[in-house]
């Protein structure tokens, strides 16, 4: 994956807020990439409606 990449939110491993459930489906671009708690590597994702949220690597499936 890198930044500028389209990828779908396809789950979620921890229990979060509506707001990022809602996320749950939806295509955004890789804005960014953080190291999370030591055991792997999380991206920023933008949607269309200028909202950002962290996710795990492996929460994301890249769009064709």
């Amino acid at each position: 994956m890198e930044i500028g990449q389209k990828v779908k939110i396809y789950r979620l491993r921890d229990r979060v807020s509506k707001g990022i459930v809602d996320k749950l489906g939806k295509v955004g671009i890789i804005k960014d990439f953080k190291m999370t708690d030591g055991s792997g590597v999380g991206a920023l994702v933008q949607f269309e409606d200028r909202s950002a949220t962290w996710f795990f690597e492996d929460e994301l499936k890249p769009v064709e």
